[in-house]
């Protein structure tokens, strides 16, 4: 009896030994180096790097701090690109200064993928300020900033998801089931949002700059006014006593700004008015708590809510 304990012992030992072998093995075979990714957004990063997970190295150009629409690539940007496989955009004539950059790379193997493909786009009056430049169409474009509703980003997740399939199929499992795990997440928060803003009587905002319709749309906010219609140009001062008087009269309670760009007219227009400057951010990071897409789509949506109840 106690050699027959013996001997199952030891062959309990060597399948556990042939099994941390074979884990080793499948491990070094895939000792393959990761997927180099640029984006131009820091949503597009998170994005990737949830659909990706260890298969990708992913640099964002932007931050979360800068204005996407004014910003000034760098020479580590262009290395960065020379570098990537993949390079994930917004489009829709966003991120204006990305051209360039790309040409100057001149990689070869680099695949620019275009994530608002296949998103319903919304149109208001900010459009004409995001027209690309004249070599690559003059037909009006939709407002660009479709990551503020995740239904949105549902889509763009597919287009990386895909892309990613299509430069490293081995791995195409992988990227299905991150997928998935991620969206099942998005509609998760998407739903508790929706019911924490269905509490609210009164939805009705003043947006500094129109980042706002998608988010709006989805979550039922009113944007009753907006305060710069074209990116970098600061309201009349006659605009400004007209959103001064619609703000008194409509007794509108919160401004919804970003903290992209500069606080000065928000808060005149708050200490005119008695209304409340409410800091957002459009880009993952911009402020704290706000590192992911989940994480700043939560902290909008809630301060948003809050600054309304109070």
């Amino acid at each position: 009896m106690l050699g027959a304990g013996y001997r199952r012992l030891w062959l309990a030992l060597l399948l556990a030994i042939l099994a941390t072998d074979l884990a080793n093995c499948r491990s070094t075979a895939r000792a393959d180096p990761p997927i180099e990714i640029v984006t131009t957004l820091p949503v597009l990063k998170d994005l990737a790097e949830q659909v990706g997970r260890p298969h990708v190295r992913v640099k964002s150009l932007l931050t979360g701090w800068e204005n996407e629409h004014t910003y000034s690539p760098k020479p580590t940007d262009l290395i960065a690109i020379r570098r990537a496989r993949l390079l994930f955009e917004i489009g829709l004539g966003l991120e204006v200064w990305v051209a360039s950059l790309v040409k100057n790379a001149g990689s070869p193997s680099l695949s620019v993928i275009t994530t608002s493909r296949g998103v319903p786009l919304i149109h208001d009056d900010a459009e004409d300020h995001h027209q690309p430049s004249d070599n690559v169409t003059t037909h009006r474009l939709g407002n660009p900033h479709i990551w503020m509703d995740p239904n949105n980003v549902e889509i763009m997740a597919r287009h990386i998801a895909d892309a990613l399939i299509a430069v490293d199929p081995a791995q195409a499992e992988d990227y299905r089931r991150n997928l998935a795990a991620y969206l099942e997440q998005v509609d998760k928060l998407r739903r508790e949002l929706l019911e924490r803003v269905s509490r609210l009587p009164d939805r009705r905002i003043v947006a500094h700059h129109p980042a706002w319709p998608y988010l709006a749309k989805r979550f039922g906010f009113e944007i009753a006014a907006t305060i710069q219609i074209h990116a970098g140009a600061e309201p009349s001062a006659l605009q400004l006593q007209q959103l001064i008087g619609k703000i008194k009269k409509e007794r509108l309670k919160v401004i919804a700004s970003e903290i992209q760009l500069s606080q000065r007219i928000p808060h005149l227009l708050a200490k005119e008015t008695g209304a409340t400057v409410v800091i957002l951010t459009t880009l993952p990071g911009g402020l704290p708590g706000t590192e992911s897409y989940l994480d700043m789509l939560r902290y909008n949506v809630l301060k948003l809510a809050e600054a309304l109840e109070s």
